[in-house]
């Protein structure tokens, strides 16, 4: 399978993940001039801006540690484009990391604050 399959396959397990516990996905692959979110989604009163990330072994480290600082500020310039594209400015807003290492799932809620 090729790295982008892999990632949307990643992406498909982290979304019914998502669902699965009460979020409703807005968007996938939101593309800004910036970078890519995967996955747009609301949670009670939050935007949520989910990064996620598979891997098959943990030998190279879990894979929710590879979202670096670089990789958050990105995801951040992103998240406001698509805050201001949508004209919910002032929204509250959170930062999620799905990590996924084979066939575990985790989550971490308000991962990173830019």
């Amino acid at each position: 399978m090729n790295t982008r399959l892999e990632g949307t396959a990643g992406e498909n397990v982290a979304e019914e993940y998502l669902k699965n516990l009460g979020y409703k996905i807005l968007e996938r692959n939101f593309t800004a001039p910036h970078g890519e979110i995967d996955i747009v989604a609301k949670e009670g009163k939050y935007i949520v801006f989910v990064e996620v990330k598979r891997r098959k072994t943990s030998r190279f480290g879990l894979p929710q540690e590879a979202v670096t600082v670089q990789k958050q500020r990105v995801i951040a310039q992103c998240a406001a484009y698509w805050l201001a594209k949508n004209k919910l400015y002032g929204a509250p807003v959170r930062f999620d990391v799905v990590g996924i290492l084979d066939d575990d799932v985790t989550l971490i809620r308000d991962a990173f604050r830019p």
